[in-house]
């Protein structure tokens, strides 16, 4: 696995799942704004605030990692911390992904891939799910408390 400087070009916390339900009805609103400049990591929990933030059913996939891969707005992906120069989808299953944007390492233990949904061929342009087959990010759990901040970001 690279290590090195990446950039977090995106934080995402929402406490609603947005894209469930008919596609052609669009995407349910978001209570709150889903871009943070700052997120708080908990250790087993995942993003406070998040919809999966100690929800037992998603306790192995509480956040997920993304690679900058899509044209457009990176929150409509709906994935946690999307990162630019860094290749998430590489990342074997079990492998632990360090990440440090200033205030302390956090990691993340990788358990399995976030496949994109039908969705994304409607909040992109159509061909956008097919073109991310097998590049959807990491479903992770994190193994330290902390705080991930949008910008420069140590990956070890």
């Amino acid at each position: 696995m690279a290590t090195g400087r990446a950039l977090i070009v995106a934080l995402h916390v929402s406490s609603v799942h947005a894209y469930e339900g008919r596609p052609a009805l669009g995407p349910r609103p978001d209570p709150a704004p889903v871009s943070r400049d700052l997120v708080e990591v908990r250790a087993g929990l995942g993003l406070v605030g998040d919809r999966y933030f100690n929800h037992p059913a998603h306790r192995s996939a509480a956040v997920t990692l993304f690679s900058a891969a899509v044209p457009g707005d990176p929150l409509l992906a709906r994935r946690n911390i999307v990162l630019s120069g860094f290749d998430v989808d590489a990342v074997p299953r079990g492998a632990v992904v360090t990440l440090d944007s200033g205030d302390g390492p956090v990691r993340f233990e990788v358990h399995r891939p976030a496949n994109p949904c039908g969705w994304i061929d409607v909040v992109y342009p159509r061909g956008t799910f097919a073109a991310l087959r097998g590049r959807g990010g990491k479903r992770c759990v994190p193994l330290d408390d902390g705080v991930l901040r949008v910008g420069p970001v140590e990956i070890s």
